[in-house]
């Protein structure tokens, strides 16, 4: 790349006119005097191969993938970290300027940073992690949560099968219960992670009886639209520490952010309230 082209960034996904990335990564790109952009890109599933061979080309340094084009990057990637195939799914990629793309996931990076901010007396050696959803979120908060040392994880979703898939990929360490039975899981759960869309904005609430849950469990949700979810709500209730969301979308930025143009910017009460008021 030139050195005088503008260094431009953005977020792959469909829909993405959601997505709070723009208003952070502009934030900081700001904040360090970077003359680059940070832009949001809606992308067809088909359309997926042809843009990101074309990003280069124009400047651009890196992309954030997100729904529904997380898994199918791996294929697309000329190079794959350990860490994005162990998860099975990028949020990440580094473009190279002779056109390489290399793929990585620091999804799970996010989720652990969030939650050691969010509750800090949390110990993952402290007893079993209880986690709604099978998806490209879940993966990387079980691979996340088994690398922490967190002995055994009870994991539901509602089509079972993926939830299995996801046993036999991760080990041993991971029970699946079916989901009419999702509320047992809390019994006895140190942890509780919604990584399922459920209870976000525009998509139907986490219907699982949640009596089993004590007030010495945490709670986070990944769900950051609305920021406190019913699930938190009912958690506080119950005096649970809760930890929301918003947390690990700016803590998963910021490593993007530092190999794209160079500085790590911190995570501090100023990016939150500017990823609150996107």
């Amino acid at each position: 790349m030139s050195e005088h082209k503008i260094p431009l960034a953005g977020v792959i996904g469909s829909p993405i006119s959601h997505s709070r990335s723009p208003a952070i990564h502009t934030h900081w790109l700001k904040l360090h005097g970077i003359a680059g952009y940070y832009v949001p890109m809606d992308v067809a599933q088909a359309d997926l191969d042809r843009v990101l061979r074309a990003l280069p080309a124009m400047g651009f340094v890196g992309v954030n993938v997100t729904v529904p084009h997380k898994e199918k990057v791996l294929n697309i990637a000329d190079v794959v970290t350990d860490r994005a195939a162990l998860i099975g799914a990028a949020n990440t990629l580094i473009l190279r300027p002779d056109g390489k793309i290399y793929a990585d996931n620091t999804d799970g990076y996010g989720f652990i940073e969030n939650l050691r901010q969010g509750a800090p007396g949390w110990d993952p050696r402290s007893g079993p992690a209880a986690v709604f959803g099978a998806g490209g979120a879940a993966r990387a908060v079980i691979a996340s949560l088994l690398d922490v040392g967190v002995p055994e994880i009870r994991l539901s979703n509602r089509t079972k099968a993926r939830a299995e898939a996801l046993r036999t990929e991760f080990g041993t360490k991971i029970s699946v219960v079916d989901w009419v039975k999702a509320g047992n899981m809390l019994d006895g759960a140190a942890l509780v992670v919604n990584a399922s869309a459920l209870g976000m904005q525009g998509k139907p609430d986490l219907r699982v009886p949640l009596d089993a849950l004590s007030p010495s469990t945490v709670v986070t949700d990944l769900v950051y639209t609305p920021l406190e979810t019913t699930l938190l709500a009912k958690a506080r209730e119950v005096g649970c520490q809760t930890v929301d969301g918003l947390g690990m979308l700016i803590f998963q930025a910021a490593p993007a952010f530092e190999r794209w143009f160079g500085p790590r910017p911190e995570v501090d009460e100023e990016t939150r309230r500017v990823a609150l008021s996107a």
